[in-house]
C-alpha cells in the first residue's frame, strides 16, 4: 500500500527544514574558524574541536543503539578507519585551519568550496570513472574563480598576496576529496563511520601536540569557539544533512540548498568577523559556484549519498 500524498508532503517539509538547518550551520563555520583562531593555534583548534565531536558522535551512536554495528565495522575495516582518521580530522582540518590563519575568511571559504570539482577529477584515476568534457570545463571555470580571489582581481599582474595560504586552502580540497573516496570503500552506517574515523584521528592529533610541545591552556573565547566548531561543523550539521536525505523522497529536492551556504557565509563573515567583502571575492565565488553547478550533474548522486 502506498503512503498518502500528505505523508510525502510532510516528510519533504521536514527534509527541507533539516537541510536548511544544516546549511545554516555550515554557513557559520567560516566565521567561527576565523574568530576562534584569534585565541587558538590551528593545532589547538582542531584538537579540541575533534575531541568534542568524538564525544558527541559517540553519544549519538550509543543513543541509536549501534554498539554491535560499531564493533562489526571496526573489525571489518579497521585499516581503512586508521587511514581515514589521518585524512580527517587530522590532516584536513590542520591544513584548513592554517589556511584560515593566513587568509581572510572571505578568501579561504570559497577556495575550500572547490573540493567538489577536485573530487570529480580524482574519481577518474581512483574510481576508474570517465572524464567528461563538462568536468574539465567545470574545473576551468572553478579555478578561474580561484585565480580571481587569490589575486584580489588583479589579473593583469597575477600577483598572489598570500600564495602559501592559497596553496594550503587548495591542498585541503585534495585531502577532503581523498577522504570521501576512501570512505566509499567502507559502507555501513554513516554515524558509526564518522565516530570511528574521529577516534582514529585523535592519536594523530595527540602525537602532533606532543611533538610541538608547549601546550598552553586556551582562554575562554578559544574554548567556546572550539566547542562550537566541534559540535556544529563536525557533528550536528552532519546529522541534520543525513536526516534531510532520509526524509526526502528525491535528493534533488534539497541538493540545491548547498549553494546557499557560500553567500550566507560571506554575509556572516562581514557581520561577525568584520571583513569588508571585496568585489573580487564575489566575482570569484560566482565563478566557483558556476563551475560546481556545471559539474554537479555528473556527481550529484555520488556526493549526496556520502555527505
Amino acid at each position: 500500500m502506498e503512503a498518502p500524498a500528505s505523508s510525502f508532503s510532510r516528510n519533504n517539509r521536514r527534509a527541507t527544514w533539516f537541510a536548511l538547518a544544516a546549511v545554516l550551520c555550515w554557513s557559520t563555520v567560516a566565521s567561527a574558524f576565523k574568530l576562534s583562531l584569534q585565541y587558538l593555534s590551528p593545532l589547538q583548534l582542531v584538537t579540541i574541536a575533534s575531541l568534542v565531536s568524538t564525544v558527541f558522535m559517540g553519544a549519538v551512536v550509543l543513543w541509536q543503539g549501534l554498539g554491535r554495528e560499531l564493533r562489526d565495522s571496526w573489525r571489518r575495516s579497521r585499516g581503512w578507519f586508521l587511514a581515514l582518521g589521518f585524512c580527517n580530522p587530522f590532516l584536513y582540518y590542520l591544513v584548513l585551519f592554517h589556511a584560515y590563519d593566513l587568509l581572510p575568511a572571505q578568501q579561504a571559504q570559497p577556495l575550500n568550496y572547490t573540493w567538489g570539482v577536485v573530487l570529480a577529477l580524482l574519481s577518474v584515476p581512483l574510481l576508474k570513472q570517465k572524464l567528461r568534457r563538462q568536468d574539465l570545463f567545470a574545473g576551468l571555470v572553478c579555478y578561474g574563480g580561484v585565480v580571481v580571489i587569490a589575486t584580489g582581481g588583479n589579473l593583469a599582474e597575477l600577483r598572489f598576496e598570500q600564495p602559501w595560504g592559497v596553496a594550503l586552502a587548495l591542498f585541503s580540497t585534495l585531502v577532503w576529496s581523498c577522504y570521501w573516496l576512501l570512505n566509499t570503500r567502507i559502507g555501513g552506517n554513516a554515524s558509526v563511520n564518522l565516530f570511528l574515523t574521529f577516534c582514529c584521528g585523535l592519536p594523530w592529533l595527540a602525537a602532533a601536540v606532543w611533538w610541538q610541545g608547549d601546550w598552553q591552556w586556551p582562554p575562554l573565547g578559544g574554548w567556546i569557539g572550539a566547542v562550537y566548531v566541534g559540535l556544529f561543523e563536525m557533528g550536528i550539521a552532519f546529522l541534520l544533512w543525513q536526516a534531510a536525505l532520509l526524509h526526502c523522497d528525491n535528493t534533488a529536492r534539497i541538493s540545491n540548498f548547498i549553494y546557499l551556504s557560500p553567500p550566507l557565509s560571506l554575509l556572516l563573515i562581514a557581520l561577525l568577523v568584520g571583513e569588508r567583502i571585496h568585489l573580487a571575492t564575489i566575482a570569484g565565488l560566482a565563478l566557483i559556484l558556476l563551475g560546481v553547478a556545471i559539474q554537479q550533474g555528473a556527481l550529484r548522486r555520488f556526493l549526496l549519498r556520502r555527505k
